[in-house]
């Protein structure tokens, strides 16, 4: 028998169906007067994922004026993680200028901000947005840095030593947020 807790389900695949539905309201309450000065940016991998999601949802509301790209991290961590599941260095691939665009960075998961941390360094690498905002599938507290999203799906309360774990279909072959397993 192992002594390692079962994973919880928290989010099933309607559950997170709705939660970028929510997320992509918000944002297109945001870019009111943005003109076609909006930018979606999802942080590699399933920030990536759901960026082209919340994507297809503005579009499907009539907002056609947005690009997206994504955003990989992982040179501009400073916790040295590497961990299964975290961000690996796949590049990036943001095909336009970032100067004086409200720029919506995106990711699955908010824990201790430190990945926020790294991706807006990577950004002003690239140039000098308008704004950044943040938006996330799950904020599950507990934020070692002063990062705060902006749009975010659903908080999740977990504890302290069990992972978060976002499953999306474009990656893992299922949509589901699940919360177990000990942190890296």
């Amino acid at each position: 028998m192992s002594g390692e807790a079962k994973p919880i389900p928290a989010l099933d695949a309607a559950a997170i169906e709705r939660c970028v539905k929510r997320v992509a309201r918000e944002i297109a309450e945001y870019r009111h007067g943005a003109g076609g000065k909006l930018a979606l940016i999802g942080i590699v991998r399933r920030g990536a994922s759901l960026a082209e999601r919340i994507a297809a949802a503005l579009r499907a509301d009539g907002i056609l004026e947005l690009d997206v790209g994504t955003l990989d991290i992982s040179s501009y961590r400073d916790d040295s993680r590497g961990a299964p599941g975290d961000p690996q260095l796949l590049g990036r691939n943001i095909p336009f200028p970032i100067d004086g665009r409200r720029v919506v960075l995106i990711d699955d998961v908010l824990y201790t901000g430190r990945t926020v941390r790294a991706a807006l360094t990577a950004l002003a690498d690239l140039g000098r947005p308008e704004s950044i905002q943040l938006a996330v599938l799950i904020d599950r507290g507990q934020h070692e840095l002063p990062v705060r999203a902006d749009f975010v799906g659903r908080n999740i309360a977990a504890p302290a030593d069990q992972r978060v774990h976002v499953r999306l279909r474009e990656i893992d072959g299922l949509d589901a947020v699940v919360i177990g397993g000990p942190k890296a």
